[in-house]
């Protein structure tokens, strides 16, 4: 039987396993700037930023972080943190400017450089292959709704794996699948902001389909030892009561969230109860003979990405909605405790939900804490230095209930902090600050706040401090 460590365990006891791998994550979009540079061509974020109203003050991605320039200095600073591993995307219009045919000789040279980069400095790459930013050319061809452009990321994934597929060990195919179907194509406040909510499950359906297609050509062309994944944000859908409405609306959304992919993925088969739910959006008929083999090739770990719980209530809420066919039968209700500055509320004990519900759902698959982190309202000090207290206790509250979800027979390997650097923050632009780095956007100046000292020393140590 095994033991659960309780709540009142004290720091000192919080000792992570000797392998542990200790991370952090970015995205292109959101970092590399450069969004001209060497031939890359706009992607639906580029586009989406560049339209008014759409973001934050107008703020685009155009030079976000500057990272495309300064990927050494960003490097060393990995280097300095001690981190043993690096989690980031490839903007696919920087390697495949057209979403089609050749690579761009300049685009893949910028990611050989950064992974040996980081291989010269003992740091793991951790290369996702989508975060989000497909080319404008392939949605102006209908985007993720049309079954091509799944076959357009099979063979950008086979360009990218030629190209790093003997240095990098570990793949995501995917981040968040979950944001750029139904964000994107159903409440439209993320690119490419459309709002069809038949579109938003085909597109869920096909970036499935783009994952397992992707998955077979890294078998192939990856190293043979590599790690294959996909990193879901899998939602801890709790319900208001235990009322027969509510968890009933809690069923609709865990159906939309989580089972719409866990369940193809690592069962073979959609869920009955979503088909049902969906019925009068759609019939379900882009699902072809011979997908779901396809989508559920095996992987090698799951990454999961983790903020804040989402409690469900009955009832309804506006349009449009990024829950195709919910709308009128589940809200959304604030859980208690205190809010980021993204007015989400603090509570870890989510995280260990859904760590614990996965070791029971898919035994036997390695889990991977591939986003964790808090926006906070980040200031510069006197001295250049930046407190920022508040995300120390947000990391360590998580990190205290990763060890309890090792200790309870969760297989989690690693834990990767969002994010390294504060950057473009999708439609809030640069007005939300996630990193444990701080950027000035005028000067580009790197400060490392007081979270990145502190989690360097439990990266140093493998354990949470005492204080």
């Amino acid at each position: 039987m095994t033991t659960i460590v309780p709540h009142t365990a004290t720091a000192a006891s919080v000792t992570f396993p000797p392998a542990f791998r200790w991370g952090a994550a970015t995205a292109a979009y959101q970092i590399e700037g450069a969004a001209d540079d060497d031939g890359r061509t706009p992607s639906i974020w580029d586009t989406f930023s560049r339209t008014p109203g759409r973001v934050h003050n107008g703020d685009t991605g155009d030079i976000a972080a500057d990272h495309y320039h300064r990927m050494r200095e960003d490097v060393a600073l990995m280097a300095d943190l001690g981190l043993t591993d690096y989690r980031f995307s490839v903007s696919w219009p920087r390697v495949q400017p057209t979403g089609r045919g050749p690579a761009s000789r300049k685009g893949l040279d910028f990611y050989r450089a950064l992974v040996d980069e980081l291989l010269a400095r003992n740091i793991r790459p951790v290369l996702t292959l989508y975060h989000w930013d497909l080319p404008q050319e392939l949605e102006d061809a209908g985007g993720w709704p049309q079954r091509d452009t799944a076959q357009r990321f099979a063979d950008y994934t086979a360009l990218v794996a030629e190209a790093l597929g003997d240095r990098v060990r570990t793949w995501t195919t995917l981040n968040e699948p979950w944001c750029a179907a139904f964000l994107g194509y159903a409440e439209g406040v993320h690119a490419p902001g459309r709002t069809e909510p038949e579109a938003a499950l085909r597109a869920a359906h096909h970036l499935n389909l783009a994952h397992g297609l992707a998955v077979g050509v890294l078998r192939e062309q990856a190293h043979p030892s590599a790690e294959v994944s996909l990193t879901l944000n899998v939602a801890a859908v709790r319900p208001l009561s235990d009322s027969p409405t509510d968890t009933d609306a809690a069923r609709r959304i865990d159906a939309l969230a989580n089972r719409i992919f866990l369940d193809p993925v690592f069962h073979g088969r959609y869920p009955e109860d979503l088909r049902a739910d969906t019925a009068q959006l759609t019939d379900w008929s882009f699902v072809r003979d011979g997908d779901l083999p396809v989508i559920s090739r095996p992987v090698d770990s799951l990454g999961i990405n983790y903020y804040t719980p989402t409690v469900v209530a009955a009832g309804s809420h506006s349009l449009p909605s990024p829950w195709p066919a919910a709308q009128d039968h589940a809200r959304f209700v604030p859980a208690p405790g205190p809010r980021t500055a993204m007015d989400w509320p603090v509570d870890a004990e989510g995280l260990y939900e859904l760590l614990t519900r996965l070791r029971d759902e898919l035994p036997g698959t390695p889990l991977l804490v591939t986003e964790n982190g808090a926006a906070y309202d980040d200031h510069t000090g006197p001295e250049g230095d930046v407190h920022d207290p508040e995300r120390i206790a947000y990391l360590r509250a998580h990190l205290e209930a990763v060890h309890r979800a090792v200790v309870a027979g969760a297989d989690v390997r690693g834990y990767f902090v969002w994010s390294l650097l504060d950057n473009f923050e999708w439609a809030y632009g640069y007005s939300k600050r996630f990193g444990i780095v701080h950027v000035d956007y005028a000067t580009q100046r790197r400060t490392p706040k007081d979270s990145a000292r502190w989690y360097a020393d439990v990266v140093a140590r493998g354990r949470l401090p005492q204080d």
